[in-house]
């Protein structure tokens, strides 16, 4: 796709003005629509996004003030230049007060105006990155480029390199802790769509009933909560990316809703009678099949024929050990800081290549970085890690942090392994469910999971 187009509103009940300044605007590439008073404006507003409204304050019936108030209202990600006469610069300020970014006085020369136009687009994408780190912020943010020299590995990139170009639907199937995000925000930042925002929503995260209102926005008064109007992610990515994680927990109701903004790139917010529309690409993820959550009438199937349009599969971290090393140098590189970098011993690093970690890249990040606070010196040795084994014999047994042991020699099994891993992990934070399901890159209910089916006992 082509460089988004900016899109301006300009409101003005006088004809002389608005045919010149919508001709010089559109000569510099923007698309242009005009209104010739407020009432207009509001209605134009309700029903298409505008990047920019320049906005006369002294009109009949309905005034800019009003306008601007309405704008304002309905948290609409649009900047306000107001157009003034040179007496109503106070009613300007009282303007910027109110939200505005800025006002030019008539006659104008159009050189100031097309600047002041390019500041409030900077501001714009400004507060759109701003309000999805707000979305985000709780979120564990992954790192920000991707290594790795496995052939599978270099493939899947290859694969989501070519695609990035492109406006198709992108599926992104992986185990937990493989970085799905990460390679969304890769096909992102290689997209045309790179200057625009990317936004991420986890859809277990969020309740069934705010999921909707999350992705689509709300109208006032939609539910008991929604005292002022809400943009949606589908809105605020506009021109943008949206990353739709753990896909296969949408709930059915919602589903033909996403399959229909995919097809027409029209929605509706709860509570609204009004279609709007959005141009996003959607780029989704999941740890599941889901062909097998079509099949037991979990997923819709027309729903998923529109999502993996392309599939990438992410190799889990045991499937492609030979970049171990090379993550492990990454991770404490990336956590020292301006310090220097900490080095993990050999013995060390042939136990982390040879361990089959079940919460992959996730879980090898957690490891190293408790390993770099907790280890005396400038060296990471098998003491420092929080595994269940410590040499490297596979049989051999944790020495410390509370991991069940396994003797050397004896047979041992992925999920011997895997248990002892956990209750190290659990013993090594005092049973800190929270710490603990942070340390192992799974959520807290996953974690409960495993305690019960592994038939792990707290200490208490």
């Amino acid at each position: 796709m082509e460089k988004p187009t900016i899109s301006i509103l300009v409101v003005d009940d006088e004809e002389a003005i608005l045919e010149p300044l919508s001709r010089v605007l559109e000569i510099e590439g923007y698309y242009v629509n005009t209104a010739a008073d407020g009432r207009i404006a509001i209605n134009m507003l309700q029903t298409l996004p505008f990047d920019i409204v320049l906005l006369d304050i002294m009109m009949p019936n309905v005034g800019g003030v009003e306008v601007l108030k309405f704008i304002k209202d309905q948290q609409l990600d649009t900047e306000v230049i107001m157009l003034t006469a040179v007496h109503e610069i106070k009613t300007a300020v009282e303007c910027m007060k109110l939200g505005a970014y800025y006002y030019v006085t008539k006659p104008y020369l159009a050189d100031d105006l097309l600047a002041l136009i390019e500041r409030a687009l900077q501001r714009k994408r400004l507060v759109i990155q701003n309000k999805g780190l707000r979305r985000q912020i709780a979120s564990r943010a992954l790192p920000s480029n991707m290594v790795g020299e496995n052939k599978v590995f270099l493939e899947m990139l290859n694969l989501a390199f070519r695609v990035a170009s492109t406006d198709s639907t992108v599926l992104i199937q992986g185990a937990s802790g493989t970085g799905k995000e990460l390679v969304a925000n890769f096909i992102h930042i290689n997209s045309p769509r790179k200057e625009q925002a990317f936004l991420a929503v986890n859809c277990s995260s969020i309740p069934e009933s705010l999921l909707e209102s999350e992705l689509f926005g709300h109208e006032k008064g939609a539910f008991t909560d929604a005292t002022s109007s809400k943009q949606g992610l589908v809105e605020i990515a506009e021109g943008g990316t949206l990353f739709l994680d753990e896909i296969a927990e949408m709930p059915l109701a919602i589903q033909p809703k996403l399959l229909r903004f995919l097809q027409t790139g029209e929605f509706r917010r709860v509570g609204g009678n009004k279609n709007l529309k959005s141009d996003v690409r959607i780029i989704s993820a999941t740890n599941k099949d889901l062909r097998l959550e079509t099949a037991a009438r979990r997923f819709r199937e027309d729903l998923l024929y529109r999502l993996n349009v392309v599939t990438l599969e992410l190799a889990a971290l045991r499937d492609r050990k030979d970049d171990i090393p090379l993550l492990v140098d990454h991770f404490l590189r990336s956590h020292a800081g301006t310090k220097q970098p900490k080095r993990v011993e050999e013995r060390a690093l042939e136990l982390l290549v040879k361990y089959d970690w079940p919460g992959n890249v996730r879980e090898l990040e957690n490891v190293l970085e408790r390993a770099a606070v907790l280890s005396q010196d400038d060296v990471i040795c098998l003491d420092d890690l929080a595994l269940p084994l410590r040499s490297g014999s596979i049989g051999e047994s944790a020495s410390g942090g509370g991991a069940t042991g396994v003797r050397a020699g004896s047979a041992i099994s992925l999920l011997d392994i895997q248990k002892a891993h956990v209750e190290g992990v659990l013993a090594s934070v005092n049973w800190d469910k929270q710490l603990a399901a942070k340390i192992l890159g799974i959520r807290v209910n996953t974690l409960y999971g495993k305690i019960r089916s592994y038939h792990i006992k707290s200490p208490s």
